[in-house]
């Protein structure tokens, strides 16, 4: 699932990906909306809401505002760092990064009791959610070769948009090619607002403690390729006898 990159990589992977992962950064979206009334998986309403409170000489607001939308692009950063010093090629140069996303998830769900809806509070919860989803969108990105993304739907539905349009100018040898693609924005959009819709529902029963299921996704994909390598190589295992034979 991370493992394959540049030409290795095939479109099974790339919708595995975007279905796992967009179902987290939905949930983390609409979950992070209920719990923090901030929208924690992508930073184009706050450069909104930073122009809001600079109107309104709200500075205070105004800082917070931007740290979010700072946090949200060092998470990028970061985990765009570790994977180029690391090696796209290498095969766990992805563990890191879901690894500090799982630990941040952890931390929201265990330490979620200590939301006291003060400005400072809102400031460290929303900005460490803001952190992880720029650590899991630079990932996907630089992994699938900046072919999905999961964090937003804005480009999602525009390239969506471009490519419904183009099937029905286009020739039928280009077609195939343009079905692929249709069906990954739809994979991406789907399970993204899957996650949403499980995370607003869950978050009403059970608080900050929802926020373990996409701990529990994160976890699944980082064992994924591990235990995929490992039924193969059993299986190749067990037919040498009978090859030999």
């Amino acid at each position: 699932m991370y493992r394959h990159t540049g030409l290795k990589r095939t479109h099974g992977h790339n919708v595995r990906l975007a279905s796992l992962l967009g179902t987290t950064a939905g949930f983390v979206n609409a979950a992070g909306f209920l719990a923090f009334a901030v929208l924690t998986t992508n930073v184009t309403g706050h450069a909104a809401l930073f122009a809001e409170r600079i109107a309104l000489e709200d500075w205070e607001t105004a800082r917070v505002v931007a740290l979010w939308m700072f946090l949200f692009l060092a998470g990028a950063f970061i985990s765009g760092l570790i994977v180029s010093r690391i090696g796209r090629n290498q095969q766990y140069s992805y563990v890191i990064p879901i690894v500090i996303e799982i630990m941040i998830l952890i931390g929201v769900a265990a330490g979620g009791y200590k939301y006291d809806h003060s400005l400072v509070s809102k400031e460290i919860f929303a900005g460490s959610l803001l952190f992880a989803m720029g650590m899991q969108n630079s990932l996907v990105s630089m992994v699938s070769g900046s072919v999905v993304r999961t964090t937003h739907l804005t480009g999602t539905f525009t390239d969506l948009g471009i490519e419904l349009a183009q099937i029905i100018q286009k020739s039928d040898s280009d077609r195939p090619a343009l079905k692929s693609r249709i069906r990954l924005r739809a994979t991406i959009i789907f399970f993204f607002m899957a996650g949403a819709l499980a995370g607003a529902y869950l978050f009403r029963f059970y608080s900050f403690y929802a926020f373990f299921l996409p701990v529990v996704i994160l976890c699944y994909t980082l064992l994924y390729d591990i235990f995929r390598i490992r039924v193969k190589r059993y299986y190749r295992q067990l037919q040498k006898p009978f090859k030999k034979s």
